[in-house]
């Protein structure tokens, strides 16, 4: 059974809008990516940049958004379409903080109709009394709007601005590339015009005409009865010849009226009488894609290569129209909508680049603020997972640490983008190496006055080193420091509020005057040693080697004993902690049967215990450490044991103290605690072990995200002049000790190459450091468009260009891999492999296509070794037992890579196997590929080397029969594949081996299906070793055209049917914007069938799981009461299991 969750939200932005939704007088931004809605608003910050305030995840993709204000509303409500042909209107609850669906449309489609080719199209006539949808070819759907009528069709005044039902009116215009509603002048009277739609249409013989059609619309006098009607019979054509190029109409506002033609190589109008077009040519010709209005005279362009134009509309002294110019105002990312916002800022939305607000300048354009986006992703490796290779077997405790290097963007747009989600770490210098392991470390301030810190104090074995920071960040280290004991090894060191310094050794405490003198000190009785320690202002808490507890209070500047206790033989001391947020209380963990106790500091008796450990084990507690984690919630008692798991409590009272215990295990060694304070007042804790894990609030619930940090030792906050919010991080390489900052939550981190160039494939080399690039550069020259490929090497560490190889002119790169093959003399080397396609198709013997090999250099350039012609393209390259697996055209062809002399290598074609129309991806397992179809899903082909008298061969052992056009495919597990298609669904395909039928291990069957909206470009399989009690275990990561990237994972048999269940209850209670059902978004769907119905099938979908850590407690237990069946800690287990699988992205 396969689980999916997301660990990249897509980020390609394809529709937006300007409106006034959080408040009436609020001016935000709505963007769509995907199905993901995302409100941005005014940062008070900085004014002109916007800020994200609010996210929500929508049942479907959205194609159309629109805005409207009912009267009896003050903000605009917003108008939703989607591509499952739901409709909805939404509002902003602001008490709820929300989405509110005001109306929503379950299906206003034709089903006999064909969909749009150019995209569905929203539009509200100027008069504000018709809505209308185009998302059928022949079909315009008409909602009337409710406005102040007379008589008897006069609507309630609660009801202006509502929209009514659709009415589908069909017009002859099939293949429509624009459409607008043009504005009219009112003749005498009160009675408005009848709306006018300017149609831009491409006849069956390629040739462009335009159309103006009049709305008529009849209302009906008894709606419930009798439907409203309307229809578009009465139209005028345009006189004049449309430009063949033609792309856009542009309505212009009164006195000018009439409307704007945007072409390739001109840019039209025609004038609102006897509709006459008149043509500009332009001086450069393009292709735009793009627009929206400053204000009535002027209007922003974008075309196809990134260039933003204002185009500046003339008037007469009368206001009407007099001609139009046209300007450059410079370079942004391609853009796929345009917002004007105000005061000359233009939001670019790009789905091929990074999405920017811009700003109109005098001369050009300024760019305020980007918004990173990795989408398209038209192919990636996994670089690492959280070790230094993706092909090494890792622990599951690592897999969020996942370096994911991506292939984004298009043409100009395109770059390199490497990926990591967690807690990321910014290196902000190094102090040196302290030549031992570090113990501890320390900040202090060196004035009582200074708030922020500038002395470091780093505890060795056997000494303590004291480092100066000066406000300009230089550093000093100090052979001697207010009197510290340097020759010892520190357990704590903390300022006191007349500056004066505290510090605790394994034989004595210490109270030192600001001057280095020693105000007060006490020592440890003959015969033992301080093995354990805890501060809390002017208390300190010690163990004397496990037998005895001593609490030391500060009285008058002199150390007093507050209270003692001598341990029975069996109660021997582990770990203690102190904390503001348990006043008068303690916290102690014991060796013996995995106890914590609560004592009190009035004389260090038990308050209550808890048994830590719930199984057999009796793993010992090794830290301890208290922290307001969430708001509003009682303190958190943090336990590392010594087995690597940390187990967590709830301090509600000193009478309840040990409270909603949960556990999670982040690795096989016990972990230390260091408490680092939040802006909110709030605290995270840093959790140091091997994998290293930041503990913070989330949405009103505890998180874990995993931390690039992973040979620490030693951490501590040095919040410094010189490094405001920097922690000091002593790692195990030989004490090496640097300064950081670190991510207050989890964030996805994205580092980028702009390549300017389509990244098309993707190779890396964990031996040479190197990436290889497939690239794709397009240019525009004189109106000429000229394309060029490239393969490219660069570095992995610096992310810099090494060195390009050209190919020839038409030829693009479709494919390249990094293998190891033979260098001649036996030995295996690094080399990549090529493959490409000519475009020159016209050439009647020509090749179609080349295989290259290259050899990385020691100075690190590209080396051509060997050429191989093909008279198909290439599209796909594998190994399979040593041999290059090329998929062509129509065939899947075995190479063997030999050499005639050691320097002349050559490929021999060893075996074939013809598909059913065009391979797509592979994926090779053994001896077995996997072959992705473009239109017959996956077959399932075996390669058998010659034996004796019988040749090399390619058969095929198992086909999926079923008509998928396939996208890519990988293997996940022992004879099962993960298919996806170009209609957004993913397909489990299992091949029953161990069957007695030959008919049914010929037969790849379906185990696992559902609809993921998306279109998926390459899956990627990855090796992870899970332990016994794993819920899931990861098998391949997927990228996709909205620059989302999801976990794929298959679930422990144990958990399958809970999992199942849980998703069930869950879809019932977790509702979307305009209430579409989650089965319907999540079911299969293709032209071929549909299973909205049904929903997923043996899919769970992460995403779903994981919103039940959103709901109410009582929410909580109402989805856990209705799973029929039994769980036996109820809520709260489901909570922590839920947690677990959201810590495995």
């Amino acid at each position: 059974m396969a689980y999916l969750a997301p660990i990249h939200r897509p980020s390609s932005v394809r529709h937006a809008i300007s409106l006034s939704f959080l408040a009436p007088d609020s001016d935000d931004l709505i963007v769509a990516k995907a199905n993901r809605l995302e409100i941005y608003s005014p940062n008070p910050q900085a004014p002109d940049q916007l800020i994200l305030r609010y996210s929500k995840t929508l049942y479907g993709k959205v194609t159309l958004l629109h805005k409207l204000r009912p009267a009896s509303s003050k903000a605009d409500h917003l108008f939703v379409g989607t591509d499952r042909y739901h409709y909805f209107t939404l509002s902003w609850d602001a008490e709820g903080k929300d989405l509110k669906t005001e109306k929503s449309y379950v299906d206003v489609a034709e089903k006999a109709a064909r969909d749009s080719q150019t995209g569905d199209r929203v539009h509200i006539d100027p008069s504000n009394r018709f809505m209308t949808l185009e998302c059928y070819e022949g079909v315009v759907n008409v909602m009337p709007i409710a406005h102040a009528g007379k008589g008897k069709r006069r609507a309630a005044d609660n009801e202006i601005g509502e929209l009514g039902d659709p009415i589908p009116v069909r017009i002859p215009e099939l293949f429509v590339r624009s459409t607008c509603f043009i504005h009219k002048r009112q003749a005498g009277g009160t009675k408005l015009p009848n709306p006018e739609m300017a149609i831009l249409e491409e006849d069956p013989q390629g040739k462009l005409r335009i159309r103006v059609r009049e709305l008529e619309f009849t209302q009906s006098l008894r709606p419930a009865e009798e439907p409203h009607s309307a229809e578009f019979e009465k139209s005028r054509s345009v006189q004049g010849q449309v430009e063949l190029g033609a792309t856009h109409l542009i309505p212009l506002p009164p006195p000018m009226f009439g409307f704007m033609v945007v072409g390739e190589t001109s840019i039209s109008y025609v004038e609102e009488w006897d509709y006459k077009i008149s043509q500009v040519p332009l001086e450069e010709a393009t292709v735009f894609v793009s627009w929206c209005a400053v204000d009535d005279q002027r209007y922003a362009l974008a075309d196809d290569y990134g260039k933003l134009y204002l185009l500046y509309i003339k008037q007469k002294n009368e206001g009407e129209y007099a001609g139009h110019r046209i300007d450059v105002l410079g370079e942004t990312s391609r853009a796929s909508t345009l917002v004007y916002l105000d005061c000359g800022r233009i939001f670019v939305g790009s789905n091929q680049g990074d999405s920017q607000i811009i700003q109109i300048q005098p001369q050009g354009l300024e760019v305020l603020q980007t918004f990173s986006n990795i989408g398209p992703i038209l192919d990636f490796t996994v670089m690492d997972m959280g070790n230094r290779s993706a092909n090494e077997l890792v622990n599951e405790f690592s897999s969020g640490q996942a370096r994911i290097v991506t292939g984004s963007g298009a043409f100009k747009d395109g770059s390199l983008r490497s990926v990591r989600s967690g807690v990321g770490l910014q290196d902000l210098g190094t102090i040196g190496e302290m030549g031992a392991s570090v113990t501890a470390t320390f900040a202090l301030s060196s004035t009582s006055s200074r708030c922020a810190s500038d002395v470091l104090v780093v505890s060795l074995v056997d000494r303590t080193r004291i480092f100066k920071f000066e406000s300009d960040g230089e550093v000093e280290e100090l052979d001697s420091y207010r009197g510290l004991v340097l020759d010892e090894a520190t357990l704590y060191a903390g300022a006191q509020s007349d500056g004066g310094t505290m510090q605790v050794t394994s034989r004595q405490v210490r109270l030192n005057s600001p001057a280095g003198e020693v105000a007060s000190a006490w020592q440890c009785p003959a015969s033992t040693t301080v093995t354990a320690v805890a501060v809390d202002g002017s208390s300190v808490l010690l163990s004397l080697q496990g037998a005895v507890l001593v609490l030391l209070q500060l009285v008058e500047s002199e150390w007093r004993v507050h209270a003692k206790r001598t341990l029975e033989a069996n109660e021997q001391v582990s770990c203690v902690t102190l904390s503001p947020l348990l006043p008068d209380m303690c916290v102690v963990g014991f060796w013996q049967d995995s106890r914590v106790a609560l004592l009190s500091l009035s004389d260090l008796s038990a308050v209550g215990a808890t048994r830590v450990s719930e199984d057999d084990a009796l793993a010992v507690p090794r830290s301890l450490c208290i922290a307001s984690i969430m708001s509003g919630a009682p303190s958190t008692l943090f336990v590392g044991l010594a087995d690597g798991n940390v187990i967590t409590y709830l301090l509600e009272s000193p009478a309840n103290p040990f409270t909603a215990r949960k556990s999670i295990v982040l690795g096989t060694q016990q972990a230390s605690f260091t408490i680092l304070p939040r802006d909110d007042g709030l605290q995270n804790v840093l959790a140091i072990c091997e994998h290293p894990s930041l503990i913070y609030s989330s949405e009103g619930r505890m998180v874990y995200s995993a931390v690039t940090a992973a040979d620490a030792t030693s951490v501590c906050a040095f919040d410094s002049e010189a490094y405001p919010g920097a922690i000091a991080i002593a790692s195990t390489e030989n004490g090496a000790l640097s300064l950081a900052t670190i991510d207050s939550e989890r964030t996805t981190h994205v580092e980028t190459l702009p390549v300017h160039e389509t990244v098309r494939r993707i190779a890396y080399s964990p031996a040479l450091k190197a990436f290889g690039l497939g690239t794709i550069k397009r240019t525009l020259s004189a109106g000429v468009e000229e394309v060029e490929s490239h393969f490219k090497l660069v570095d992995e560490v610096v992310f810099e260009e090494l060195h390009t190889f050209a190919f020839k002119q038409d030829e693009l790169i479709e494919c390249c891999m990094r293998c190891e093959l033979d260098d001649g003399t036996g030995e295996l080397a690094e080399r990549f492999v090529v493959g490409t396609a000519f475009l020159d198709e016209e050439a009647a013997n020509a090749a179609r296509g080349r295989i290259l090999v290259f050899e990385v250099t020691e100075s690190r350039q590209l080396k051509l070794i060997l050429e191989q012609s093909l008279k198909g393209a290439c599209r796909c390259l594998a190994m399979c037992q040593g041999n290059i697996v090329a998929a062509l055209i129509k065939t899947i062809v075995v190479y063997a890579f030999e050499y005639q002399t050691p320097s002349s290598p050559f490929l021999t074609k060893k075996a074939s196997y013809r598909t059913a129309t065009a391979p797509i991806d592979i994926a090779v397992t053994g001896n077995t590929i996997a072959v992705s179809d473009l239109m017959k899903s996956v077959s399932i082909v075996e390669y058998t080397p010659n034996r004796g008298p019988v040749p090399h061969s390619l058969s095929e052992v198992a086909r999926h029969y079923e008509t998928l056009w396939g996208t890519a495919v990988a293997n996940v597990g022992k004879n099962t594949y993960l298919a996806s298609d170009a209609e957004g669904n993913l397909v489990v395909l299992e091949q029953n081996v161990a069957s007695f039928s030959e008919e049914e291990k010929r037969r790849l069957r379906v185990t696992s299906e559902m609809n993921l909206g998306e279109m998926v470009n390459r899956v990627r399989p990855i090796a992870v070793v899970p332990s016994a009690s794993a819920d899931v275990v990861p098998r391949a990561f997927l990228a996709t055209v909205e620059g989302s990237m999801y976990l794929y994972a298959t679930i422990a048999p144990s958990k399958q049917d809970l999992f199942m269940r849980l998703q069930s209850e869950l879809a019932k209670v977790v509702k979307s914007p305009g209430h579409v059902k989650f089965s319907l978004w999540r079911g299969f769907k293709s032209q071929v069938r549909d299973m909205g119905n049904e929903g997923p099938m043996r899919f769970v979908d992460g995403e779903l799981i994981e919103a039940f850590l959103d709901l109410k407690s009582e929410e909580q237990e109402a989805v856990v009461g209705g799973l029929g069946i039994e769980v036996p800690g109820g809520a709260e287990e489901v909570r922590g299991l839920v947690e677990g699988l959201r810590r495995v992205h």
